[in-house]
């Protein structure tokens, strides 16, 4: 009975009341909303729709006639007239949105009286309630039939008043007190309850605000959309003719995964969605809803992505309400290049690009160097615009953090490593640190440090013009290594941040990252970043076929190294157990996990370190295994 009680209730038409004291962006998310519901929803429009005694209001001027000429009576019976006209109008689609609910007659007419008649908040309320009281009955049936939502910029009356007024091309003193007074007045509806839902939009981009109206919205009726690109980053991709942009947008759909849209295609979706003919003659701003609203659809039918990038950003207005209303959901890359080198690309000729940047420039396509995120100088070689754009995903992608850092004899080594260790971070870090970063990594990292069998693996942050500093350090450090094999990796922090790396220096990173590993040393302030974990898992296949080629070459052999066999099965079984969700930081741990899993004796793992046949049989068992994940015949 329950459910089929709530069935019948969706099956009715709702309507949703958006409230708040001016320029919280109630229209602006009721427009956004309507266009993204098509059919399924109406706006009812403005309140002076209702009502024929606005034209004349209006003609006469509407703020001397509401704060001076106009009876105050009269101004209660307009407004409360046309509230009431607005509720009873009939409507088809299952939503109808209003800009403005019930509960707003009372603050406005409220907040009014108090300026036109200097009472304070209380009285104000009072005098409200008595000039419309002849209505009252029609009102809280209409109040009852609505869905209240009420958008406010923050609690404190005085900011959220600030906040209104700062949207104003112009404020006279009549108009900054009612503001004063109507949030007095909401926030006291918000007290008493008359209002279901509320929402503090604070500085966050239209975007942003819509999302949550959706997510507060959507239980009332199925044909309310859930969200609005929710976890979807935009790339917008600007300049002047054969600047590169189709390169970038090919360059991030195949090696960033971003899905690649055209600007056009997106707002002739939207129009002709709309049914608008010609969208080019529409106001910027319309413009940049409409490829919101396409982007929006396309998300949502889409709802695996989270990157997109759109090219081209041609018109600077449209683009600057695009970034206001996306906010930092949108990244605006402009492509920078000298004319002589654009003349030089153009297929058609030097005439025609300098043809096609006038159009460019006549709509501001050049002025949107001056808001975009990232100014890509693209003059230069192809790698070089490549690394810059493998930066700029990145960096979204994986955040920067700055790392703690752990003495050197918490890592439990021999003392003279201990020893070496600290003289190197002594040379290295003062009093001109010559290195950003030192970690320790591989099993001295891990407290399973075996004489005679590992290594000395260290990681380093440093810039190029480092290495013979280090290297003369090495030198004179060297015999402190009491023949223990130094494996000492270097890169830059540019290296690390574009994601120039190996797949095992990706692993290190991640690990550091994640606090996995904790290095020895960093300079103040350094921050890295942190790859993400399906990353990690993803790139680490290639040295995973790496490790399996090897397997053969170590034992076709006719006398394998043993270390080294050792330490490349390791490898292949901590990569397997990655994909599995298992992290393995140990080689024996590793093997053990993998071998038990194939229901194998973990014996022969101990013994692979030192007999040759418990080796190869290791071997086969964990190549036995990777091989398992492929199709077709293995033996």
């Amino acid at each position: 009975m329950i459910s089929q009680l709530t069935s019948d209730t969706q099956r009715l038409p709702v309507s949703v009341a958006f409230s708040g004291p001016d320029n919280t962006g109630k229209t602006k998310q009721i427009g956004i909303l309507a266009r993204r519901m098509g059919a399924s929803a109406t706006s009812a429009g403005p309140l002076d729709h209702y009502d024929r005694r606005w034209a004349a209001i209006k003609a006469g001027g509407m703020s001397r006639w509401w704060f001076e000429t106009g009876p105050v009576q009269e101004v209660s019976d307009v407004l409360a007239t046309s509230y009431l006209e607005r509720s009873r109008r009939p409507f088809s689609a299952p939503v109808r949105l209003l800009d403005r609910g019930i509960p707003m007659l009372e603050a406005s007419v409220a907040a009014t009286v108090a300026v036109r008649e200097n009472l304070a908040a209380p009285q104000a309320a009072d005098r409200a309630r008595c000039l419309l009281a002849p209505y009252e009955a029609d009102l809280q049936t209409a109040e009852a039939a609505e869905c209240a939502l009420l958008l406010l910029h923050c609690e404190d009356a005085e900011e959220g008043t600030r906040r209104s007024l700062s949207h104003e091309a112009g404020v006279t003193d009549i108009y900054a007190a009612y503001q004063r007074a109507l949030h007095e007045q909401i926030n006291r509806l918000v007290a008493e309850g008359r209002f279901a839902m509320t929402m503090h939009i604070g500085d966050r981009p239209t975007v942003t605000v819509q999302d949550e109206v959706r997510r507060l919205l959507a239980p009332l009726r199925p044909a309310i959309p859930g969200r609005a690109m929710a976890g979807v980053h935009i790339t917008g991709l600007g300049g002047m003719s054969e600047s590169g942009k189709s390169t970038v947008g090919e360059y991030l759909r195949t090696h960033h995964g971003h899905a690649r849209l055209k600007i056009g295609y997106l707002i002739q979706d939207a129009a002709t969605r709309a049914g608008i003919i010609d969208p080019y003659r529409l106001d910027p701003v319309v413009q940049a809803e409409l490829i919101v609203d396409a982007l929006d659809r396309y998300c949502e039918a889409h709802h695996f992505l989270d990157s997109v990038s759109i090219e081209s950003l041609h018109d600077f207005d449209s683009t600057a309400e695009l970034a206001r209303m996306l906010g930092s959901q949108l990244t605006i890359a402009y492509l920078d290049v000298s004319a002589a080198v654009r003349a030089q690309r153009g297929t058609a000729g030097a005439q025609d690009v300098a043809d096609r940047d006038v159009v460019k420039s006549a709509r501001g396509a050049d002025k949107i160097a001056s808001i975009a995120q990232e100014v890509i100088g693209n003059d230069g070689p192809r790698l070089k615009l490549e690394r810059r754009l493998d930066r700029m995903a990145l960096a979204r992608k994986w955040p920067e953090q700055q790392p703690s850092t752990m003495p050197v004899n918490a890592l439990g080594l021999p003392v003279h490593l201990e020893s070496y260790l600290s003289e190197l971070l002594d040379r290295l870090t003062g009093p001109r640190p010559l290195i950003d970063l030192l970690a320790v990594t591989g099993s001295g990292a891990r407290g399973k440090y075996q004489h005679g069998w590992s290594d000395l693996d260290v990681f380093v942050v440093a810039g190029i013009g480092s290495l013979d500093g280090m290297r003369r350090v090495l030198a004179d450090l060297e015999a402190e290594l009491g023949g223990v094999k130094l494996g000492l990796t270097v890169l830059t922090r540019a290296e690390c941040q574009a994601g120039a790396v190996t797949s095992r220096l990706l692993h290190v990173l991640a690990l550091i990252g994640s606090g996995g590993l904790v290095p020895l040393w960093r300079t103040a302030g350094l921050a890295l970043p942190a790859p993400d974990a399906d990353t990690d898992i993803d790139v680490s296949l290639r040295d995973g076929i790496q490790a399996a080629i090897e397997i053969r070459r170590q034992l076709l052999k006719g006398s394998p190294d043993l270390r080294d066999l050792y330490k490349v099965i390791a490898l292949l079984a901590k990569i397997q157990l990655r994909f599995s969700g298992i992290e393995c930081p140990s080689d024996d741990d590793a093997l053990r996990v993998l071998v038990e899993a194939g229901h194998q004796d973990t014996s022969m793992v101990a013994a692979a370190r030192t007999e040759r046949a418990a080796a190869e049989e290791l071997a086969m068992v964990v190549l036995r295994s990777w091989l398992a994940t492929l199709p077709g015949d293995m033996t």
